[in-house]
This record gives structure tokens, C-alpha cells and sequence, in this order.
């Protein structure tokens, strides 16, 4: 799939702190043109310290000795579904192409209640609770900022729900979302792995909008481009001290929009070391916003939407999956039920049917 072409792609970097129509305009442009966008991160509500702070409990937990780690493997029946500590391999993002999963590890963490994890957290995490759940909220609200001015630029007409269309069905105090905090732990390998093997393979998000927040000198994030060649993603394009956020579209929000929004693929592959060295620890935390459980994935009541979708064809509409491709939906459905299919994709899993009504 494409090959890499070395030269960093130029994603924009937008500063959201004081929304406005020429804002919300420019984030739909870079959305629309890469699925990719940089937002400056200061007065959005995720102070650089708390961003560290994170990175530190997530260096602690990944030394953890194994068995405590183990102690909330996604694989066991009390972590709960896309839930707990991921080992490497576990995950394979891209099986059409890898002989083996991941190159990673992760600890996925659900939506809290009352600021407490639905779920058991190992021993490191559990320490740190008030913390995570502060910096989940953090990034849900940053979140619907993005969703705002998106619904803002798209004009949907207030009778509609107007600029709050998208963060309506990302209200969290209606219900229950797939909505993930992802810790990202990308080890260091001895020797050249085979040539299929990858960090992360590629793949598309399966939510709304995902926040990535990366460290300085550590690269590896490549997007797939319209050329079908891969593209480096570089961590900090601005002069600022601590690396912009990196905000991708996901299918869902693809799908809403009928592809005008780009569900980007992306992949991150193992640093290319000098000769005789051995290639850095990778570390990473995403925030992958959902929308509730129950949301329809029908399309965004927009102009714009709608004479994109004319411009491409009629009777085409964005099927929910890799890489937001178009084809036929052959039926409406909820958010949780696209999640559960891609989760068994991925996991090589029976597919969890929906409950009957």
C-alpha cells in the first residue's frame, strides 16, 4: 500500500482559542484536505504540564513487571469490552498486510462516572484516577470544541441543531459512548524486524475525532496520501516549546459527512536508525471521542454535505469502515454498532450482534 515518499506533509496548524467563522472555516479546509489538523494548545484546556504528567504515568505503568500489567488484560473477563492492557501483538490494525500484530503496546481506558474508571485499573493507574479523569474530560471537551466549529462551518441550519449538531450526539450526560483513552507504548526493537512487520499498521479511526499527543524527537506517524504514497507526519511544525495537538478525522465523522471530511488512513512505522543503532522508545496518547452508543449514522443536514455528495455522484454514500471509502450502506446504523464491527475486525472476533428492539 504506497510507499514512503520521506518528505513531511504539510498539515496545518490552526489556533481555535478564540472560535470564530474564519477558524471554523480553515479546520473544515484541513479536514477536508488531509483528515489531519494541528491545533495550537494553549487556552484550549489541557495545560502542557498536565499533557506530562500523563506521559509520566504512562512511562511508569509500561515498567511495570508484566504480571501487573496482566492484571487488566484486555483479553480478561473483568476489563470489559476495548478495555485494560493491550501486550504486544495483541492488536493487529492493518491484517491484510502484516504476518504479525503490532508492534506495540497500550492500555485502553473507558469513560468514568463521577470520576471513577468503569473499569479496574492496575496499581500505577489506579494512583493516578483523579488525574486520568481529569485529563479524559480535558480532552472530551477539546473534543467538542473541534465538533462545534465544524458544525459551525458546515452552516447546518439552527432548527437543525446548528453549530451544536455534532457535539449534541457527543453529550456524555445522554448516555453511554465508546469513547477510549489510549496510552501508547511503542518498544524499541533489537534488529530489523521482517519487512512486514510495524509499529502500528494502517488503518483509519473508527470514532469521530481522535487527539494524538506526542513527544519531541519521536516520529513514526505516516498518513496515506491521495498520490497513494505515505507521508511523514512531523511532531512539532510550529517554533512553540511543546508539540501542537494532532486532531484526525475518523470514519464516523466521514460518514456524517458523506466523505467530505477525509477519514485519513495512517500507520506508524519503526524509525529508519544510523547504521549500528538501535531505534528509540515511542510513546503516544491518543483520545478517541465517540459518539453516545445510540447515535444514528445518517447524514449531516448541510449544504455543503449535500453538494459534495452531488458532486461526487448521486446515490453514493460513505460506507462506514477503512478509510471511509464510498460505496452503498445498506442500512442505518448506530455508533455501537460500527464499533462493535470494527472491534472484531481488529481483534479477530465474532461480531456482536445488536440486541433485538
Amino acid at each position: 500500500m504506497g510507499s514512503t515518499n520521506g518528505t513531511d506533509v504539510s498539515i496545518p496548524v490552526i489556533d481555535i482559542s478564540s472560535p470564530s467563522l474564519n477558524v471554523a472555516k480553515d479546520i473544515l479546509e484541513a479536514a477536508s484536505t488531509y483528515g489531519f489538523v494541528f491545533v495550537k494548545n494553549h487556552e484550549v484546556g489541557i495545560p502542557p504540564e498536565d499533557i506530562q504528567g500523563m506521559f509520566d504515568l504512562s512511562r511508569t505503568f509500561f515498567s511495570s513487571p508484566t504480571e501487573v500489567k496482566a492484571e487488566c488484560s484486555i483479553n480478561s473477563s473483568k476489563a470489559g469490552k476495548n478495555r485494560g492492557w493491550l501486550s504486544m501483538h495483541t492488536e493487529t490494525l492493518d491484517p491484510a498486510h502484516q504476518k504479525r500484530g503490532d508492534f506495540k503496546e497500550a492500555f485502553n481506558i473507558g469513560e468514568f462516572l463521577n470520576g471513577k474508571a468503569n473499569q479496574p485499573l492496575p496499581a500505577p493507574l489506579a494512583l493516578e484516577e483523579p488525574r486520568i479523569a481529569r485529563f479524559a474530560d480535558q480532552c472530551h471537551d477539546l473534543c467538542n470544541k473541534v465538533l462545534r466549529l465544524f458544525g459551525a462551518a458546515l452552516e447546518i441550519p439552527a432548527s437543525e441543531g446548528g453549530a451544536s449538531w455534532f457535539s449534541q450526539r457527543h453529550d456524555r450526560a445522554k448516555g453511554p459512548s465508546g469513547s477510549v483513552l489510549r496510552l501508547l507504548y511503542y518498544p524499541s526493537v533489537p534488529a530489523p524486524p521482517d519487512k512486514t512487520d510495524i509499529r502500528a499498521g494502517a488503518h483509519s479511526d473508527y470514532g469521530s475525532v481522535t487527539l494524538l499527543f506526542q513527544l519531541p524527537s519521536q516520529p513514526g506517524l505516516e498518513i496515506l496520501t491521495p498520490s497513494n504514497t505515505w507521508a511523514p507526519v512531523p511532531v512539532n511544525p510550529t517554533s512553540l516549546p511543546t508539540p501542537p495537538i494532532l486532531v484526525n478525522i475518523g470514519d464516523l465523522l466521514s460518514y456524517w459527512t458523506n466523505g467530505l471530511l477525509k477519514s485519513t488512513v495512517h500507520r506508524v512505522i519503526f524509525p529508519q536508525p544510523e547504521e549500528g543503532e538501535q531505534s528509540e522508545d515511542r510513546y503516544s496518547i491518543a483520545y478517541f471521542c465517540h459518539p453516545l452508543d445510540e447515535a444514528r449514522l445518517v447524514s449531516v443536514p448541510s449544504r455543503a454535505v449535500k453538494e459534495f455528495r452531488s458532486a461526487e455522484g448521486e446515490g453514493q454514500k460513505i460506507k462506514v469502515g477503512y478509510g471511509g471509502g464510498v460505496g452503498e450502506a445498506d442500512e442505518i446504523m448506530t455508533a455501537k454498532d460500527h464499533l462493535n464491527r470494527r472491534l472484531a475486525a481488529t481483534y479477530g472476533l465474532k461480531e456482536e450482534k445488536p440486541e433485538a428492539s
